[in-house]
């Protein structure tokens, strides 16, 4: 009888390591002295763990090993190693601190305790929910840890990759927490250190359970059209080898693909632009290696001598390295009419940097010293940590790590030629609330590359920015709040120009919140005292006074309430049985209105008040000219009170042009009517008229007729004309 044959389990040993495969990865950088000493620490794990099992039903053992394994291939020195192994010894079985420097010393019994002391970072819940102010506490503690020793926090990382490469022993609901926790956290933590190789993995993992779908579309994919893609990044390889030998320059080329969550970013974005897979041109990259700054440079120029350079694809990274210390040359270009390669160049030591990060100055008998810049590198981290202590409460600090620190960033210089990052489309007001509070407090102007600019403008990438101060500024303008006017994009800025407000008195702010709210109010023909109900539901405030004084403090705009109260109240008539639809014409006139309750009425629009698109009306039956339609707050449609005459009415359901005289007044300077029409430019807004006054004692009253889309972009723009340096008031005429 023929004997079957079993195949054997293939491990993946990345899931489940074995003392090989540390040892392995060992003797490739460290001393055999060393080696034993990781050893050591190994066999004492091990004996501590002994019967100890994972929720998998593997021996616990294999995942402090794994942990050691990804710190051992960050080449990390061997305090870190021996932590990797010991991470979970005083949590799990009884190890104390002090035995911990008996048998390996002061240094990795610190590691271990650090580590220990995150271990707890899995996002608390209760009830179901994240507990926010837990999480923000613990994520407190992780930052505080990493500013004292940022081995820690690689010792951490290397822990979750090893629990996200398990995550399939665990429940579905707890893969979803922790793959979200993953790629709200540690992703962006392992990208700001620079370690590139273990945020790929991470992103790639925490995608496959929080989309899995799309993530097995993409791995499809990818696999789909894998030998096509071998064969053009041969392809191009060799020419690219061939034209740098002919050109005198010895470097190395690598061909490589995208990790799948880079992808899935990537189709996202061209999807919104109408295009296809096929359509994205850098899925396949290259990577040249080389031995100098200047060799990176001439290679350059071969790229762009060998294949046409796509505008805009070209990053300097070497001239202006990112803060974590990435240093590299970035371009895309045409190897044929349609298909396009990244291509990165950059020396062996930059490469080196750029796939480890800071982990590079934590390696084996590495020079610390030479580090570039380890105190340039760690800043955001610094004032992160100062950050946190001045952070109200949970959200500000929550929101502030994901607007601020994990956002994508942009560079940009100081007079003294220092870096800063910040997050992408940053202003000048932003970068002054960076340099100090007091800064940002004092600020009345911006130069961006030595030339005046609007603190709303957005920074980019190499600009110089010089921030104008003046000691007798009166504090933030309460238009730094308005998100519609782009003063600030980040949580910080945000968070210190509410405090500065929060700070004045409640009842200055009652004060200031009435005059805001009644003159936004006015602009959508409305009344504070008719509306108080809305204006609290709008602030979810419990009494008026608290509604104002949210408002005064700057935690919500006076803009925005009012839009919300005006909605509600659009959301009221809409409710209403509609009877006749009248089609629309090219610009607001009488029949751009409906009769509610009525049909084949003719409207014609009121002389006396001259309603405009969106305003609050009011019909009234006459005898011979069918339903005038006024403005609710016309004196004349009020004097009427309950005649029987009176119909309910509404503007049709398409947005005409709103028409609307305009006074501005403000102080008597140039370029004051420059920025004005500037606004309206800005916002497609059509000016039909423009009178100037006469200057009477500094001031100047500019008064013009505009065309706007509507009542809400005609509430925008008065807004943002407030904004304007020097204006005073702007009112609206009719």
């Amino acid at each position: 009888m023929a004997t079957q044959t079993v195949p054997a389990e293939i491990v993946d040993l990345k899931k489940h390591p074995t003392l090989d495969v540390l040892v392995d990865v060992l003797e490739q950088y460290l001393a055999p002295a060393d080696r034993d000493l990781v050893l050591s620490a190994y066999e004492f794990a091990e004996e501590k763990h002994e019967g100890h099992l994972r929720r998998s039903g593997h021996p616990y053992i294999e995942h402090p090993l794994a942990a050691a394994v990804t710190c051992a291939e960050l080449q990390l020195d061997v305090p870190a190693l021996q932590a990797a192994l010991l991470h979970d010894v005083m949590e799990d079985c009884g190890v104390t601190r002090s035995q911990l420097v008996t048998e390996f010393g002061v240094d990795v019994a610190k590691l271990v305790d650090g580590a220990t002391k995150l271990s707890a970072l899995q996002l608390p819940r209760v009830t179901g929910t994240i507990d926010r102010e837990a999480q923000a506490e613990n994520l407190r503690k992780m930052f505080v840890a990493m500013a004292d020793d940022v081995r820690v926090v690689i010792v951490k990382l290397a822990d979750r990759l090893h629990n996200m490469r398990t995550l399939d022993a665990m429940r579905p609901d707890k893969q979803i927490q922790i793959s979200r926790e993953t790629m709200e956290i540690y992703a962006p933590l392992a990208a700001r250190l620079g370690i590139w190789q273990i945020r790929a993995q991470l992103e790639d993992l925490a995608f496959k359970y929080l989309e899995p779908e799309e993530y097995r579309r993409i791995s499809e994919l990818v696999a789909s059209r894998r030998q096509t893609r071998e064969r053009y990044l041969g392809q191009i390889r060799v020419q690219l080898e061939n034209a740098l030998e002919a050109a005198g320059l010895s470097a190395q080329v690598r061909g490589r693909v995208k990790h799948l969550y880079s992808i899935h970013q990537k189709i996202r974005k061209y999807s919104a632009q109408g295009k296809s897979f096929d359509d994205i041109y850098d899925l396949l990259a290259l990577r040249v290696l080389t031995g100098s700054t200047t060799d990176c440079y001439a290679v350059l120029g071969v790229v762009h001598g060998l294949w046409r350079p796509l505008p805009g694809e070209f990053d300097d990274y070497i001239a202006s390295p990112r803060p974590s210390g990435y240093q590299s040359l970035h371009t895309t270009a045409f190897w044929s009419p349609s298909h396009a390669v990244e291509v990165q160049i950059r020396t062996h030591d930059m490469d080196r940097e750029a796939e480890y990060g800071v982990a590079v100055h934590w390696a084996y008998k590495e020079n610390r010293h030479n580090a570039m810049n380890d105190r340039e590198r760690m800043s955001w981290l610094r004032q992160l940590v100062e950050w946190q202590g001045e952070l109200s409460g949970a959200d500000d600090f929550l929101e502030t790590l994901r607007s601020d620190v994990f956002q994508d960033q942009v560079f940009v210089h100081t007079p003294k030629g220092e870096i800063l990052a910040l997050r992408t489309g940053a202003t000048p007001l932003d970068f002054a609330f960076r340099i100090h509070t007091d800064v940002g407090y004092q600020c009345v102007g911006a130069k961006v590359n030595g030339r005046l600019a609007r603190l709303s403008t957005p920074l980019e990438n190499g600009d110089v920015v010089e921030i104008v101060t003046s000691r007798t500024a009166r504090g933030p303008s309460r238009d730094w709040l308005n998100p519609a006017l782009g003063y600030v994009t980040t949580q910080h800025a945000r968070t210190k120009i509410r405090q500065w407000f929060n700070r004045q008195a409640r009842t200055e702010n009652i004060a200031r919140g009435r005059d805001e709210l009644e003159r936004e109010l006015r602009r959508l023909s409305l009344k504070l005292p008719n509306v108080e109900t809305e204006v609290m539901e709008a602030t979810r405030a419990k009494s008026m006074e608290d509604a104002l004084a949210t408002i005064g403090a700057g935690d919500v705009t006076a803009h925005a309430v009012a839009l919300k109260v005006a909605s509600a109240g659009e959301e009221e008539v809409e409710a209403a049985p509609v009877i006749e639809v009248v089609e629309p014409p090219s610009a607001p006139g009488a029949d751009a209105v409906q009769v509610l309750g009525g049909s084949n009425m003719l409207t014609r629009l009121a002389p006396c008040c001259s309603p405009q698109t969106g305003e609050a009306i009011t019909g009234f039956i006459t005898r011979s000219r069918g339903v005038t339609i006024h403005r609710s707050e016309c004196p004349n449609i009020l004097s009427v009170g309950e005649d029987d005459r009176v119909v309910p009415v509404r503007w049709n359901t398409f947005r005409g042009l709103t028409e609307a005289r305009l006074r501005v007044t403000g102080w008597d300077r140039v370029g004051l009517a420059r920025d004005v029409a500037g606004i309206c430019a800005d916002e497609n807004v059509n000016m039909v008229s423009f009178v100037t006054g006469e200057p009477d004692h500094g001031a100047v009253t500019l008064t013009f007729t505009v065309e706007a889309n509507g009542l809400r972009q005609l509430q925008l723009v008065m807004s943002k004309l407030d904004g304007v340096h020097g204006v005073m008031s702007v009112e609206r005429e009719y």
